[in-house]
């Protein structure tokens, strides 16, 4: 994969993959997140996802919005635990103008009072239609509970009681704490060249006065594996089980990446898949979900039953989990469950939005992107003694917490 990169003097990263398309993306993906917040700012770097697009020094809300929209393209955005991404799909002769806006919403935005505190109640919106589905909801309480009193483990949305606290100092501050200039990537895919790419992130975002990290960010508080029952008033009992899990940095990550795609991977053929829902037809949703962070890293499994089947639910995923702790895989099987993931992979890359961020990502972590050769090296070195040991680790019962949302 053809890839160019250049550095600004303020610290922010570019990356561009040349293509031949009429369609081009880009976005800046800056290293914050819900993780990075403080007790009292908990919600903060997502409300700010929100109220970036509510007015800048020249441009009110739907001036924002419309200068993508009016030339059929799309502005999007998204919070995670890490990082914050502000980017943009559009027709190629407007690059120019996709980045001009992404500087401007991103630096000099105004935070109008009015605007404040009508996404305020947008947001609460948010948070109440959440709860109302029980099978996003259980993620990110499973999370709370792995990560109990850490701020990795508050969900990224906030509460009503701290969203009604912030005001533009409180944004203000958080972006001058957080936005590091040396923590942003300006990430593009499309059929430009490098050199007018450049020029054009130049003349918008090389003014930008440098900002640069100074501290890393803290360790996790020590990991005890917790066990949690709950009623709620939903149509089926949700159930999810996991453990603390390898870091983005660590040599292991790849193994349990496959591991867990064998396990409860979007293929319709994972084990968890065939055991729960083809073998038994006691359960319709089930996936297993790796997520590396700075420092750390969660492995879950979820599922939905019905009450009566929670149990026996229960004992075919233990068994599934002891049966990859106790044997091997064969030569053949480890062989196709290598293809297997290769194959996803190649296929999310044909994706050129998903490509833009996942370059761009790739690129803010480690700063380099790895070919689809070299991912395909790295699968390919994973045996089988490694998927047992990481089987042993990560699936050790006695470490693993679960939450249950049991019918009321």
């Amino acid at each position: 994969m053809e890839i160019f990169t250049h550095t600004l003097p303020n610290g922010i990263r570019i990356i561009h993959h040349p293509t031949k398309s009429p369609v081009g993306y880009c976005g800046l993906i800056i290293n914050t997140g819900s993780r990075d917040e403080k007790d009292d700012e908990h919600g903060m770097a997502h409300f700010i996802e929100h109220v970036i697009f509510k007015g800048t020094k020249k441009r009110k809300t739907y001036h924002i919005l419309s200068r993508i929209d009016d030339v059929g393209g799309e502005l999007n955005a998204y919070t995670a635990k890490e990082e914050t991404c502000i980017y943009a799909s559009f027709l190629k002769q407007d690059f120019e103008r996709a980045l001009e806006l992404l500087h401007d919403i991103t630096f000099n935005s105004t935070f109008p009072a009015k605007e404040i505190e009508k996404e305020k109640e947008v947001i609460i919106d948010e948070i109440n239609s959440y709860k109302d589905n029980p099978s996003d909801l259980i993620i990110d309480d499973f999370e709370e509970l792995v990560f109990k009193d850490d701020p990795m483990g508050r969900n990224i949305l906030g509460t009503p009681e701290t969203l009604e606290k912030f005001g533009r100092t409180d944004i203000e501050r958080f972006m001058a704490n957080n936005y590091h200039t040396d923590q942003m990537v300006l990430c593009s895919v499309g059929e430009i060249l490098p050199s007018r790419l450049f020029k054009l992130a130049s003349k918008y975002f090389g003014a930008v006065a440098a900002n640069l990290r100074v501290n890393n960010r803290p360790s996790i508080i020590p990991y005890t594996p917790r066990r949690v029952d709950k009623e709620m008033d939903t149509f089926q009992s949700h159930i999810a089980i996991g453990n603390v899990a390898y870091d983005l940095n660590s040599s292991l990550r790849p193994g349990l990446l496959l591991l867990n795609n064998i396990l409860g991977g979007p293929g319709m053929n994972s084990r968890l898949n065939m055991s729960l829902r083809e073998k038994n037809g006691i359960a319709y949703n089930i996936e297993s979900i790796y997520s590396p962070y700075s420092g750390t890293g969660v492995f879950s499994i979820y599922f939905g039953t019905d009450e009566e089947n929670i149990n026996r639910s229960l004992n075919i995923v233990y068994r599934e989990l002891k049966k990859l702790r106790e044997k091997s895989l064969g030569k053949l099987q480890l062989h196709n469950a290598q293809r297997q993931l290769k194959g996803q992979i190649t296929i999310s890359s044909e994706n050129r939005e998903s490509l833009m961020l996942s370059i761009g990502k790739s690129y803010l972590l480690y700063n380099r992107v790895d070919s689809l050769e070299e991912i395909y090296q790295k699968i390919d070195n994973i045996t089988s003694a490694d998927l047992l040991a990481i089987a042993n680790e990560i699936f050790d019962e006695s470490r693993l917490s679960y939450l249950i949302y049991r019918q009321s």
